[in-house]
């Protein structure tokens, strides 16, 4: 490991393992499936479970959870386990795929595209309690709507096709007919034809714009030590953990954002600063993370599946 000469100055790399490292709970679940939409999602998506136990090991995941997530991850259907002899490869079910393929399109994206003025509007009809909606109000949550009252969802440019297979496959299918869709340009004067009341009305951005602000904290400094020691910056496997939690911190924010156009969003919006470090870091760190892979990720049989150039080439085209 290099250290830098100057005085005052120190790796941060160490320092961001320690703090993973301490966190008083960890949820292995999560991280897994970042586990299986970044790294692996480009070599096939499947592993050894001998294989993801070391790769996590130096994140200090217990054997234990990594297995007890994983037959979860198969009930929640994210994963299905392949028997091959006596040992056991997980792979991505179809399932699993579509949702991680879903969410690269936000995680590996550039800026959200300019807004083309229209609402897409999701208005539930009949009436239902607080209650009964709320599985509905929280997977529409999950797809970047805000609620404008009750019984209205709204997004400037979500893809109601989408929507509506996304709710299916989340098992609220029988909500498809009680819903109206609408997409268009308000009329002038009206409550939706003041863009900034209904931003504040339909979302609360203050809290997801302070953890974009902790995450360009927690990473600006890594990413200057690595564009200053370049080769040198960290080992191959330095650079695959830390890939792996840059990914799973800047998923676990995206989750959570409504992924509005740069029109609609406040003024010095810090998630604008939080992407364009991550897709600086995640260019920095793939080459030596994918080295890393290639010697220790394994398949049943000891086969070490290769990475799709052109997946990984995308990634970097966009993340330049």
């Amino acid at each position: 490991m290099t250290t830098p000469s100057k005085p005052g100055l120190s790796n941060p790399i160490p320092k961001r393992l320690r703090s993973w490292q301490e966190q008083p709970r960890q949820q292995a679940g999560p991280l897994i499936v970042s586990v299986f939409g970044d790294a692996l999602y480009p070599r096939g998506g499947v592993a050894a479970m001998g294989s993801l136990i070391q790769l996590l090991a130096p994140l200090q995941v217990k054997e234990r959870l990594i297995r007890t997530a994983c037959f979860r991850l198969v009930q929640e259907d994210w994963l299905q386990a392949k028997p091959v002899g006596n040992r056991s490869n997980y792979a991505l079910s179809r399932t699993g795929r579509s949702r991680v393929e879903e969410a690269s399109r936000h995680i590996y994206a550039a800026q959200p595209a300019a807004w083309d003025k229209q609402w897409r509007c999701i208005i539930v009809t009949g009436n239902h309690s607080p209650t009964a909606l709320e599985p509905l109000r929280r997977a529409l949550y999950w797809q970047g709507f805000g609620q404008i009252n009750h019984q209205c969802f709204i997004h400037p440019s979500a893809d109601l096709s989408s929507v509506m297979t996304n709710l299916r496959i989340g098992g609220l299918g029988a909500w498809e007919s009680r819903l109206i869709t609408l997409v268009g340009k308000p009329p002038m004067g009206s409550v939706l034809d003041a863009p900034a009341k209904v931003v504040k009305t339909a979302w609360y951005l203050n809290e997801l714009d302070r953890n974009y602000g902790h995450f360009v904290g927690t990473y600006e400094g890594i990413e200057a030590w690595c564009k200053k020691h370049k080769t040198k910056a960290c080992t191959d496997e330095q650079a695959f953990w830390l890939r792996l939690l840059l990914v799973h911190d800047f998923r676990r924010l995206l989750l959570r954002d409504p992924m509005l156009p740069p029109s609609l969003l406040p003024a010095r919006w810090l998630g604008s600063k939080a992407r364009a470090l991550f897709k600086s870091l995640y260019a920095l760190l793939l080459p030596a993370s994918e080295r890393h892979l290639d010697w220790h990720l394994m398949v049943a049989g000891d086969v070490t599946p290769s990475a799709d150039a052109q997946v990984l080439k995308n990634r970097t085209a966009q993340a330049t």
